[in-house]
């Protein structure tokens, strides 16, 4: 049994406390190639994601602490949506459709996600990230 309680979110939060990236995954799925995507990912204010998009899937971010601000772009780098997740204040999660440009700014400490989207995984081209 894997139970989501507070001390896993602790845990995968600390990791991420002491990642160069300020952020860390814990996968639930047991390969890379498996079909559906579903893990923990807790970041740190600072962690750099740059805008980008999966073309092959949408996913869906449940925020189980923490709060977010979630930043949609067109082609041209502009924001043309914007929401803050917040479970305390109601605002539980987000659907990102696939291809929609997206990024996440993270404005509390020891936020983490629960993350879906479907595989296997794919690494982002450099047609994916934004510039």
């Amino acid at each position: 049994m894997q139970l989501i309680d507070n001390q896993l979110l602790a845990k995968v939060s600390q990791q991420a406390q002491e990642s160069q990236r300020l952020r860390m995954n814990y996968n639930f799925h047991d390969a890379l190639d498996a079909p559906a995507q579903r893990l923990l990912n807790a970041l740190q204010i600072g962690t750099d994601l740059p805008i980008h998009r999966h073309q092959h899937t949408a996913e869906t971010y449940i925020l189980l602490q923490g709060e977010l601000k979630v930043l949609y772009y067109n082609d041209n780098k502009e924001v043309t949506e914007t929401a803050i997740l917040n479970p305390l204040k109601g605002n539980h999660g987000i659907h990102i459709p696939a291809g929609q440009w997206h990024t996440i700014e993270v404005l509390a400490s020891d936020s983490v996600i629960f993350e879906v989207k479907d595989g296997p995984y794919i690494s982002l081209s450099a047609d994916d990230v934004l510039k």
